[in-house]
């Protein structure tokens, strides 16, 4: 049966689809009162006079440090406390017609991992790469404006530029063959030059003094892979990602679910969605979910993501708004569990295809049929 909601319907499409049989149209809809956003003015830090400042931006922040924050607890703490209480990760995807991969730092501060995801889907083969190491040999940087995060040993290399200044985001990966992989190389570049793109910052609040930031950009992708033995070349045409960077002072028990996708519509426009369900508050206000198409930034508004047979079943991703209507069916999964003392982490990274519907700032509505795209589920006790 549909799943339905605010007067619209998403089919739960229970087959993985075709390639050939992908399809994005659009019409314009009438919605009484379209859900709205205001986008801030830029600012220098999401903290002010050692006070959190909430909004939603379009622009990134040149530094973010959440250690700025003045009296984030109730009591007075170490700074050393505090410190571990902000989780950070930052994260580059890359999506055409045939792969789809994902590239994840995550500084949790008892330990840190890097994992690399990828999925070819024309052959149906995953390659999976995962490393964690205790204790925080990592700082993932403060400003995207030219820094790096990396890992490496003596059989693999992984980082992620960000260079701002210069309209890109690059990943380099090199990891050698294992006996559950083959060797894998890539090197990707963003193109977030001109008015294609437009980013996302938001700064969200778990209590009065303690926030969540997030910056995301949906943007093209160049670059080139060799996987199994093969030289795959990614068309900044045919291929787009979507880059993001969070940092937090995320509460004890954390659970965020996140649904994206990218692709291009029947007009050949690039567009795609990053959406979360989190423990911030006024989502209505401020939340961390956007939409992009040619360009242009729709702020969506919060969505409730219900998993009606559970997490490796479809997804149904629906608001009150009437602008987001979504299935996602899962193709291939990737959990990961750690258990360290009274801590516990579980990572679900869900790889499927989306069908539904979202409407954009101008009323219109984008129809989505066997969209390929991604799923997060992220459970932390720490």
């Amino acid at each position: 049966m549909p799943a339905t909601y605010a007067g619209y319907s998403a089919v739960m499409c229970n087959e993985a689809p075709n390639i050939a049989q992908v399809t994005v149209t659009a019409k314009y809809v009438k919605i009484k009162e379209m859900y709205t956003r205001e986008i801030l003015p830029p600012i220098a830090s999401p903290v002010k006079d050692g006070n959190p400042v909430i909004g939603t931006w379009n622009r990134a922040f040149e530094n973010v440090d959440l250690l700025e924050i003045k009296k984030p607890y109730k009591y007075p703490i170490p700074g050393w406390v505090r410190n571990n209480r902000i989780k950070e990760w930052q994260s580059f995807s890359a999506l055409n017609e045939h792969f789809s991969l994902e590239a994840l730092f995550c500084n949790i501060k008892l330990y840190r991992m890097a994992q690399v995801l990828l999925y070819d889907r024309k052959n149906e083969k995953k390659f999976i790469f995962r490393t964690i190491k205790p204790g925080t040999g990592w700082k993932l940087p403060n400003s995207l404006a030219n820094a790096s995060v990396d890992s490496h040993s003596a059989s693999f290399f992984f980082r992620i530029h960000s260079w701002l200044d210069a309209d890109t985001v690059n990943l380099d990966i090199n990891i050698e063959a294992s006996r559950r992989n083959p060797e894998l190389t890539v090197h990707l570049a963003y193109n977030m030059r001109g008015q294609d793109v437009t980013p996302m910052a938001v700064s969200l609040g778990f209590t009065e003094r303690r926030i969540m930031y997030a910056f995301k950009a949906l943007a093209p992708v160049r670059g080139d892979m060799v996987f199994d033995g093969k030289h795959i070349n990614m068309k900044q045409d045919t291929c787009s990602g979507i880059f993001c960077d969070y940092k937090g002072f995320f509460p004890y028990r954390m659970n965020t679910t996140i649904c994206t996708a990218a692709g291009f519509d029947e007009e050949k426009r690039r567009f795609g969605f990053h959406i979360a369900e989190n423990q911030t508050r006024e989502k209505n206000k401020n939340n961390e979910n956007a939409l992009w198409q040619n360009g242009k930034l729709t702020p969506l508004p919060p969505v409730l993501i219900t998993m009606p047979n559970g997490s490796d079943a479809s997804w149904v991703i629906q608001d009150v708004e009437g602008m987001v209507d979504l299935t996602f069916t899962i193709k291939e999964q990737s959990k990961s569990s750690k258990n360290i003392l009274i801590t516990r982490a579980d990572f679900n990274i869900a790889l499927g295809y989306y069908n539904g519907m979202l409407v954009n700032s101008d009323g219109e509505q984008i129809q989505i049929k066997n969209l390929p795209g991604m799923g997060e589920k992220l459970y932390l006790r720490v």
